[in-house]
């Protein structure tokens, strides 16, 4: 943060502004006066031949002063030539080419006279010029034969154009030539290559002219080199090898000066020109150039170097630059030195250039004109264009040198004169007039002006105005008081009266007085003092991160009576608004900062009379900017140094650098890590694998992100070597039932390690004593076929290439196909009670591969009733599971298979027992208080009643009764109740009991049927609760057969005809 020095146009300004408070005095152009040349062309007009010609010269006077022109110190007659026009109230000449004409045939020196009855003033003496762009001349260039390591030299000589053209060198295809230290351009237009390599075969080299004024590129045919070499193979990784020239067999030696040639030369150069000193030389390692001034410092404020330190530029050359300069050029073979002798010249320039001079009748004055220059100019003057020897005799008149003393001047003393200062560098020319007048006292200024200012400013108060003889002016403050001048006041020669610090008490009205002997002029003008503005709360520096948001405050006090405004500025610069910030009136919010955002914000509160000005920093946090210039050095087999230069890291320091590699085998235009380095080092040792052919790229990282990646290196190829390593994830897996499919991961370039990279696959099932099967593949993946389903193998793979095999590979264990398994064992359904059910069941047989769970499907069901079917799916280890009940009459179908990858097995089906009687009770509990139920009940009993009589009767007789026997299933050894009190059902033991039929809503429906119920009175294992309910388990199946076959003899006896109705 800080508060903002005036820019320095301002400074300029406020100088400005001071030195024209000395001029002297002008003329109302209402009076009469001698001409004055206002606007002219510059000394050498260069102008486009396509274009009309323009030769400016503009000038006042009273009268309004009338041009004629000559040509080559000739009189120009433009009447004569229908091609050549003079602007209107102007001297400036046109010539028109629209119907004809050559511009060259006007080319010359032209010169414009101003004149009326008072004196003629003169231009420049301008050159006219038309630009040239000849054409290059065509030419047949045999192919340059130089041997590898020698300097060349391309010679440009570009056609002579006016102005000199732009040089630049570029193949025949338009593309750049690649310049360093070793191949380089000269200032003549010349490429110079130190030393030669065989690499500078790969483009030709075509010299190009750029010309001004046409805009057009003329080209020249291109060289072609040819490069004799001791090592004809160009291998791009010796190219930044640290002996690169004796690796390729090129001798080094010590540098000699290719431009200038020899030991010492010298160079001229004119004041206020850039002196251009240049030194090329040729050497193998390439040298390196140094500058030096003899018996002093090069100036550093004008200094710099180009061209790869071949060149220094000195600007704005002054006599103090010149001595002695030299260039030293060195490597490691030893050094030469070049002396440049410089010598500073000087086209005359002003120390005392000629004023008009204002006179009343009868005053004296003065004409000065003083030069300087090198050699020594000479001065000439001239009264009306007319060597002042030639003019008519003045006896108030006296020249003394570079002085022209006029003493007691009269009105016939009016005249131009001319000072016209040379030497054989160029040339001066000033035109002052003298002009006699007897004016009184005028104001040249708007009467009762008003000035506002600022406090505690510094202000001036103009009240211009002339008279001749020159009047006396006295200000005055409020119509009182003396003369105001000194101490806070200062009145300069042109009648402006400076206060030096405004204060409050300054308000006022401010007259000034002009007088002279002819009389008196005066004018009034207001002053108001304003208050400052002032920005109380200024911007402060920040740091931010790219996206980020940042305000910048900017809080200001002005004068309530003025307008105020608040910009802003970057960089100096006026800021633009874009979408991506908001300005307030006191704030500047940047939302989502970007790198390009970083710089300096100024704050500028400006007024119509002033400003104040604030400046704050902003630092963005960015990614670092790309590394640069990737070198190669220390080049092993296994090895190579790589060094970079890092990129700006953007504020955020960097901590990290990855370096990747690319080839161009594998997989060319692919980038992979190879390393990762501490931000503090750009240099680092890479170990490298055989048979690979390298390219590097470095990204720098820091806290805000990662660099964009550095251009690539050289490529550098390693030599090769049979595989130390074998490819991973080898793997045997089946994709069909009769065969096995072995893949591995391929191996990279760098495990490669040389050409066509191959596997050898083996393999033999597990646990034989049969041959290894092999085959020799080149991709990634091998199918065994004719396989039997899910059989262990033994698998290897081994890499190799042209240079032999890797190692003896590791055994591997992978399988054939698998397919469906077979049904799960001993599916086995439990009924604890009547809340769950329990399943169990075993693997399978024969799983025919890797299980991968189990699939029960499972539906309740109750008569012909039929609920929704509910899939659960198991992990291979699960051999259990417990289904929660919907309700405790309904029974289950279960049917559950084995999974492999290939898919579900066999299914078996099993189906939940039914359910015991007490749930038949439960149910009748809820209908044993109604009605109905009660009488049926009754006749119920009454009939059991009877039928047990007649039973008793029966037995009593020893007679036999028509009763189907019933299947017990005694609980015996094989079919023990559980501990728990549950049962296990089998299928077969588990059918439900015909004559009843109990239904999903838990109800018991009777059905019809032909037994009686005396056939279940005996031998069945039914039991009676505390209640006296029956709740024996029907597990009888009725034989229809044998009922037929026991028939009594005796049915016609009241007891059996009441049997039969049973």
């Amino acid at each position: 943060m800080a508060r903002q020095q005036l820019p320095p146009w301002v400074h300029a300004a406020i100088l400005l502004c001071l030195l024209s408070l000395g001029r002297a005095i002008e003329i109302p152009m209402d009076l009469s006066q001698p001409p004055t040349i206002t606007k002219q062309s510059v000394k050498d007009h260069i102008v486009d031949p396509r274009d009309n010609i323009l030769i400016e010269c503009e000038a006042k006077g009273n009268p309004a002063p009338s041009f004629h022109w000559t040509r080559n110190s000739r009189f120009f007659n433009i009447a004569k030539d229908p091609r050549v026009s003079m602007k209107r109230r102007s001297g400036t000449l046109v010539i028109d080419f629209r119907s004809g004409g050559r511009p060259e045939e006007y080319e010359g020196e032209y010169q414009c006279f101003a004149r009326n009855k008072f004196g003629t003033a003169l231009s420049n003496r301008i050159r006219l010029q038309v630009s040239k762009s000849p054409l290059w001349p065509k030419e047949n260039l045999d192919p340059v034969v130089v041997q590898e390591g020698a300097p060349l030299t391309l010679q440009c000589n570009p056609p002579p154009g006016l102005p000199s053209p732009v040089i630049f060198w570029m193949s025949s295809t338009m593309d750049p030539i690649t310049q360093d230290k070793r191949v380089s351009q000269g200032h003549n237009g010349d490429l110079y290559f130190s030393n030669v390599m065989l690499q500078d075969m790969q483009t030709d080299y075509s010299c190009n002219a750029r010309f001004h004024f046409t805009h057009t590129i003329q080209q020249k045919n291109a060289f072609t080199l040819k490069v004799l070499t001791n090592h004809p193979h160009n291998d791009s990784s010796l190219r930044n090898h640290p002996d690169m020239y004796s690796a390729r067999g090129v001798a080094e030696r010590t540098p000699s000066f290719m431009y200038p040639q020899g030991t010492a030369s010298s160079q001229m150069v004119l004041r206020g020109m850039d002196l251009l000193l240049e030194c090329i030389a040729s050497g193998v390692p390439t040298p390196d150039i140094a500058w030096y001034k003899k018996g002093g410092d090069l100036p550093s404020d004008k200094a710099k170097f180009e061209n790869f330190n071949k060149a220094l530029r000195i600007t704005n050359v002054s006599e103090e630059d010149s001595g002695e300069y030299f260039c030293l050029a060195s490597n490691k073979m030893g050094s030469i030195r070049h002396t440049i002798s410089v010598r500073v010249k000087a086209a005359p320039y002003w120390l005392d250039e000629p004023k008009n001079l204002i006179l009343a009748p009868g005053e004296d004055g003065r004409l000065v004109c003083r030069a300087s220059g090198n050699p020594k100019p000479t001065i000439q003057w001239m009264v009306n264009g007319e060597p002042l020897q030639s003019a008519p005799p003045n006896p108030n008149r006296e020249v003394a040198g570079d002085t022209i003393i006029f003493r007691d001047t009269q009105i016939s003393s009016r005249a131009v004169y001319q000072c016209n200062t040379s030497n054989e560098h160029g040339y001066l020319l000033a035109n002052a007039f003298v002009s006699v007048l007897d004016v009184p006292p005028r104001m040249l200024s708007p009467r009762n002006q008003l000035i506002r200012v600022i406090l505690y400013n510094r202000t001036r108060l103009d009240c211009p105005f002339f008279g001749s003889p020159i009047p006396t002016l006295r200000w005055f403050k409020n119509g009182q008081g003396s003369n105001l001048d000194g101490g806070n006041y200062h009145v300069y020669e042109n009648g402006s009266l400076e206060i030096k610090m405004i204060h409050k008490e300054d308000q006022g009205i401010y007259t000034c007085v002009a007088t002279n002997i002819l009389g008196k002029a005066e004018n009034q003008v207001r002053l108001e003092v304003k208050d400052p503005t002032r920005i109380f709360r200024m911007p402060e520096d920040q740091v931010a991160k790219r996206g980020t948001t940042v305000q910048l405050e900017c809080r200001v006090k002005h004068d309530p009576s003025l307008k105020l405004t608040v910009s802003w500025l970057k960089d100096d610069e006026p800021l633009y608004i874009g979408n991506r910030m908001k300005k307030e009136d006191d704030s500047l919010t940047i939302f989502g900062v970007a790198e390009r955002d970083q710089g300096s914000y100024t704050c500028v509160a400006s007024t119509e009379l002033d400003q104040d000005l604030a400046k704050a920093y902003l630092t963005v946090l960015g990614r670092p900017d790309r590394p640069r210039d990737l070198e190669l050095t220390d080049l092993a087999e296994r090895s190579v140094r790589l060094t970079w230069i890092p990129g700006d890291d953007n504020n955020s320091p960097i901590t990290d650098y990855v370096v990747q590699f690319e080839e161009d085998q594998f997989q060319p235009g692919v980038w992979h890590d190879h390393s990762k380095f501490p931000g503090s080092v750009n240099s680092a040792v890479l170990q490298l694998s055989p048979y690979v052919n390298y390219q590097f790229r470095v990204i720098a990282i820091n806290e805000v992100g990662s660099s964009h990646p550095s251009l690539p290196s050289e490529r550098y190829r390693t030599s090769g070597a049979p595989p130390e390593s074998n490819p991973a994830d080898v793997k045997g897996e089946g994709t069909r039932k009769n065969n096995m499919e072995i893949t591995w991961t391929p191996m990279n370039a760098t495990s490669a390690f040389g050409p066509n990279l191959r596997y050898i696959v083996k393999w033999r099932r597990r646990e034989t004593r049969e041959s290894w099967n092999n085959v020799t593949v080149w991709g990634s993946r091998y199918v065994v076929g004719q396989t039997p389903v899910y059989v262990p193998y033994e698998i290897r793979v081994q890499a190799e290439n042209d240079f032999g095999k890797g190692p003896e590979p590791d055994t591997v264990i992978g399988y054939s196909g698998e397919d469906l398994p077979s049904a799960p064992r001993r599916f086995r359904v439990r009924q604890p009670n009547l809340e769950t059910i329990n399943l169990e069941w075993d693997h399978p047989e024969h799983p025919n591969g890797i299980l991968t769970g189990y699939t029960l499907r499972y539906v309740a069901f109750n008569g012909t009733k039929v609920g929704k079917q509910i899939v659960e799916n198991f992990s291979p280890n699960q051999t259990k599971f417990t289904v929660q009940r919907a309700d405790p009459v309904s029974r289950y179908r279960f049917t559950l298979s084995a999974r492999t990858q290939v898919g579900s097995g066999e299914a078996v089906t099993e189906e939940s027992p039914a359910p015991p009687n007490e749930a038949y009770t439960n149910n009748q509990a809820d209908i044993a208080t109604q009605g109905w139920f009660i009488g049926l009940m009754c006749a119920i009993a009454l009939l059991v009643l009877i039928l047990l009589i007649v039973c008793f009767i029966k037995r009593s007789r020893g007679g036999k009764y028509p009763v189907r026997e019933k299947k017990d299933v005694p609980l015996g050894p094989e079919d023990p109740k559980e501990e728990d009190g549950s049962f296990d059902y089998s299928d077969e033991d588990n059918k439900p009991l015909q004559g009843s039929q109990t239904s999903l809503d838990g109800t018991i429906k009777q059905q019809e049927s032909d037994d009686s119920l005396v056939d279940y009175g005996e031998g069945g294992e039914g039991q009676f609760n505390e209640d006296g309910s029956f709740i024996g388990q029907y597990t009888v199946k009725k034989d229809k057969e044998e009922t037929e076959g026991n028939e009594s003899s005796e049915a016609t006896s009241p007891v059996n005809a009441i049997y039969s109705l049973a």
